[in-house]
C-alpha cells in the first residue's frame, strides 16, 4: 500500500468510523469511570473478536455488555451460566411434533448478535465446550443439520475472580479463542461519587441504538485493510516471542516462570486488535502505540505460568510488563 492508498484510506475512515465515539458517548452516559473497557468491548467488535471479562461483582461487568448491544440495531441475548445447564440450553434442540410425527429444530439463544455469556465458569465443561465450538465455528449443528450464526457474531462472557468453589474454570485451549481477557477494576473516588448519583437519582441513564449490523460488517472489512508496517509487523512477532524466549530479550529470569508462551494465533489477534484500535482512532494505519495499547489484554490469557511463578505469587501481566519493556518498540 502505497502513502496515497494509505491517505485515501484515512479519509474514509475518519468519515466511516466517527459512529464509534456516538457509541462511546452513549455507553458513558451509564457507564462511569470504564473508558478503556467500552474502548475494548469496541474494539473487540470491529476486530471480530469475542471477549473475556473478569472482575468482582458490582463492577458494571455486565450493564457494560447490555449498553454495547442497545446502541446496535441487532438481537442480543443473556445466557446465565449454571451447573445444571444443558449445551441443548445453549445451542438448542430437536423438537417431536407427535400431531404430524415430524421434528423441527429448536433454536437456542446462541441464534443472536451479541450473545453475553455471563459467569461462563460456573456451568460444566460439555456447556462451555458447545459454547466454544460455535465461537470458533461461527455455527451449530442441531440433529443432523448445521446453521450459521448471524453476523455480526460477538460473545462476551464474564466471570468473577473469587467464589472459586464450584466453578469450572476454562481449559487454556478454550480460554485461547478470546480475543482479549479484561481485567475490571475498581473506579477511582470521583468516579465512585457519580456512580452513586446516578444510581440514585430519579432518572435512570439509558443509551440510544446508534449503529446497524451493516455499519458494523462494514466497519470490520475496513479495519482489515488498515495498514501495518513491516517494522510494526516485525514488534508484533518479537512482543509474542519474547513469551516464549525470554531470554532472547535479555530476561533469563523469566524462564523458569513461564511454562508455554503465546502462540503464534496470538500473533494474529494482536494485529487484528491494532488495526481495530487504529479504526476506532481514526486513522489508516497503526503506530508502535496500538500494539502496546492492546497488547496486556491480548497477551494476559495466553502465558501459563509456572507453580515456581505462582509461589512467588508473580501475575501475567507482572511477566508482561518486563516482557514489554525488554523488546525494542521501533
Amino acid at each position: 500500500m502505497n502513502a496515497q492508498d494509505v491517505r485515501a484510506l484515512n479519509a474514509r475512515i475518519e468519515q466511516e468510523s466517527r459512529y464509534l465515539d456516538t457509541m462511546l458517548s452513549e455507553i458513558e452516559g451509564v457507564i462511569v469511570g470504564q473508558r478503556q473497557l467500552i474502548e475494548r468491548l469496541l474494539v473487540g467488535l470491529i476486530a471480530d473478536g469475542h471477549l473475556l471479562l473478569e472482575g468482582v461483582p458490582g463492577l458494571a461487568k455486565t450493564t457494560a455488555v447490555k449498553c454495547l448491544a442497545a446502541t446496535i440495531q441487532a438481537k442480543f441475548q443473556r445466557i446465565q451460566f449454571t451447573p445444571d445447564l444443558l449445551p441443548a440450553d445453549i445451542i438448542g434442540t430437536v423438537i417431536y411434533h407427535q400431531r404430524d410425527g415430524s421434528f423441527a429444530a429448536k433454536q437456542g439463544p446462541v441464534f443472536a448478535n451479541v450473545v453475553l455469556a455471563d459467569e461462563v465458569n460456573r456451568a460444566p465443561a460439555k456447556v462451555q465446550s458447545a459454547l466454544l465450538e460455535a465461537m470458533q465455528e461461527r455455527q451449530v449443528t442441531i440433529g443432523d443439520r448445521t446453521y450459521p450464526l448471524a453476523a455480526p457474531f460477538l460473545v462476551l462472557a464474564t466471570q468473577n475472580p473469587i467464589e472459586l468453589e464450584g466453578t469450572y474454570p476454562l481449559p487454556e485451549a478454550q480460554i485461547d479463542r478470546f480475543l482479549f481477557k479484561l481485567r475490571i477494576d475498581y473506579p477511582d473516588r470521583e468516579a465512585e461519587i457519580e456512580i452513586l448519583e446516578r444510581g440514585t437519582g430519579s432518572v435512570v441513564p439509558t443509551v440510544r441504538p446508534i449503529a446497524t449490523t451493516t455499519q458494523i460488517l462494514q466497519s470490520r472489512d475496513t479495519a482489515r485493510a488498515v495498514y501495518v508496517d513491516r517494522r510494526v509487523q516485525e514488534y508484533i512477532v518479537d512482543l509474542v516471542r519474547a513469551t516464549r524466549e525470554p531470554v532472547a530479550v535479555g530476561l533469563p529470569r523469566l524462564k523458569p516462570l513461564l511454562d508455554y508462551g503465546a502462540s503464534p494465533r496470538a500473533s494474529i489477534f494482536l494485529a487484528l486488535a491494532a488495526k481495530a484500535y487504529a479504526y476506532l482512532n481514526h486513522r489508516a494505519y497503526v503506530v508502535p502505540d496500538d500494539v502496546i495499547a492492546v497488547a496486556p489484554d491480548v497477551l494476559r490469557h495466553r502465558l501459563i505460568l509456572s507453580y515456581e511463578a505462582e509461589a512467588e505469587e508473580l501475575t501475567a501481566d507482572d511477566l508482561l510488563t518486563e516482557v514489554m519493556g525488554a523488546v525494542k518498540v521501533p
